[in-house]
């Protein structure tokens, strides 16, 4: 192994380094989503009373034994049905779950989904085998005021990933109104994110949008300060933009995951039988460097778990040098408590990304040691889990009640941090 580099800034919690801003306000960046986000129709706009409301929503939830087994999106659209129905409007509600490539497949069904919505709704909910064709417009039809009907998932047919516009208008036409409330699903140019808003007469955006895009854009617009990014998962490529947009507001980032093997490969550390490819470890080199050119710190691991496969952890163990047929799968207890430091005196902290693989017990101990970490920094900080993985692990761990925000999407909250706007906001009708 080569020798090691020395840290990229002050070493974490050796209050040397100061925060680049003031308590209550660093300079913040543009929020290009939230901004052309109040162009737009919002649902509260608009009369419903007696009208047909197609709402997009992301319930893309896990099921088992036909049991939905976190409801989190579901809980997070009520607002906006229960606005609706009790505006008498017919609600039509359309999703996607899973990746079925365009054909039916019944473990993807979205049909026990209904039985959870009208649970938590208290009413009762139709479900229709298809999102398009006579037997859709025949349940439309008979669908009455304040009444709820949940349509199949609609990557059953090709037409929702490639934004087919015979599709996008077979679905506008089910109604007089479209409401997105799937932010999850906003990053994506899918017919029924960014077709069908362009197909209806009038596109609004519904509550959890609404909340999801300003209270997310409050982190570019007004951060206080230190401000903590904590980034973790697969892929460096996933979190380059979140990283160069927000660099000129963070004071420290802190890098676990997979991720971090491209990160530590940069750095001349050995990998073992970790994956890295060299694009990612030329893009971690790149993002260091910038790292450094902004006074920013980054905290990368030390000790780590390693074991020689996935389903191996009966071989866990941490060590400081990854062996060659070792694989890195979660950080160890220095690690831990470093990235511990390195947070408490946070003030803002945005988090994506897990840092071990949480699903195994064996290689959860950094991700669950994250979330306590989070959420014991309590209410005077401003704490913002990113959607998808992470979500899942704060709701296993038992803190997403303890920190400000949990986001219900993953990749549209990447997007969003990167300073993209996203496509499901921008297709919708302007005020």
């Amino acid at each position: 192994m080569s020798e090691r580099n020395p840290p990229v800034a002050g070493a974490a919690g050796d209050g040397k380094r100061q925060p680049r801003g003031t308590r209550g306000g660093a300079e913040g960046r543009p929020a290009p989503t939230a901004a052309v986000l109040r162009s737009k129709l919002r649902v509260q706009d608009l009369d419903h009373d007696g009208r047909t409301v197609l709402v997009r929503t992301d319930f893309n939830v896990p099921v088992e034994a036909g049991v939905v087994t976190d409801d989190t999106r579901i809980v997070g659209t009520l607002p906006t049905l229960r606005y609706l129905q009790h505006a008498g409007a017919r609600v039509i509600v359309i999703s996607h779950r899973g990746r079925p490539r365009g054909e039916p497949a019944a473990e993807l069904s979205l049909r026990p989904i209904a039985g959870a919505l009208a649970d938590r709704l208290e009413t009762h909910v139709e479900f229709v085998s298809d999102c398009v064709g006579p037997s859709v417009e025949a349940a439309v039809a008979d669908l009455e005021p304040s009444g709820v009907l949940l349509l199949e998932n609609l990557r059953f047919h090709a037409g929702e990933t490639s934004n087919d516009k015979a599709f996008s208008t077979a679905l506008a036409d089910l109604a007089d109104t479209y409401v997105n409330d799937a932010f999850g699903a906003s990053h994506r140019e899918h017919a029924s994110i960014a077709g069908v808003p362009s197909a209806a007469p009038r596109a609004a955006a519904g509550d959890l949008l609404q909340l999801e895009v300003n209270l997310l854009s409050q982190v570019l617009v007004q951060p206080e300060v230190p401000f903590a990014l904590i980034l973790g998962g697969a892929k460096v490529s996933d979190k380059v933009g979140i990283i160069g947009n927000l660099l000129p507001l963070i004071d420290r980032v802190l890098i676990g995951g997979a991720m971090a093997n491209s990160f530590l490969a940069a750095q001349g550390r050995e990998i073992g039988a970790s994956l890295a490819p060299q694009e990612a470890i030329s893009q971690a080199d790149k993002l260091l460097a910038l790292a450094a050119e902004a006074d920013v710190e980054v905290v990368l691991p030390d000790d780590l778990v390693v074991a020689p496969a996935i389903d191996r952890p009966d071989r866990a163990h941490v060590v400081q040098e990854v062996p060659s047929d070792q694989m890195v799968l979660d950080v160890g207890p220095k690690t831990r408590e470093r990235f511990a430091a390195a947070l408490a005196d946070a003030r803002t902290v945005v988090w994506n990304g897990p840092i071990g693989v949480f699903e195994i017990p064996e290689f959860a101990h950094g991700t669950s040691s994250m979330a306590e970490t989070i959420a014991s920094l309590g209410p005077q900080a401003f704490t913002v889990i990113g959607g998808g993985d992470t979500a899942a692990a704060a709701a296993m761990f038992s803190i997403s009640s303890r920190v400000s925000h949990v986001s219900t999407g993953g990749g549209a909250s990447l997007d969003l941090f990167s300073g993209r706007i996203l496509p499901g906001v921008s297709a919708l009708t302007d005020r």
